[in-house]
């Protein structure tokens, strides 16, 4: 799955749970997604290089 799919497929799932926990981990992977897709979104553009530096 292309993690913008995912990224969206959380988002509905977590506007349509009334369950405070489910939402709240939902809520968790969703912030986990964005930020890897934020990564993902940096390194495509050059901005940061994730190589480790040894």
């Amino acid at each position: 799955m292309v993690l913008e799919q995912h990224i969206e497929e959380l988002r509905r799932e977590m506007n349509a749970t009334y369950d405070r926990v489910e939402r709240r981990e939902i809520e968790a992977e969703l912030e986990l997604a964005c930020a890897e897709l934020e990564v993902i979104m940096a390194e495509q553009e050059g901005v940061i290089d994730a190589e480790p530096p040894f």
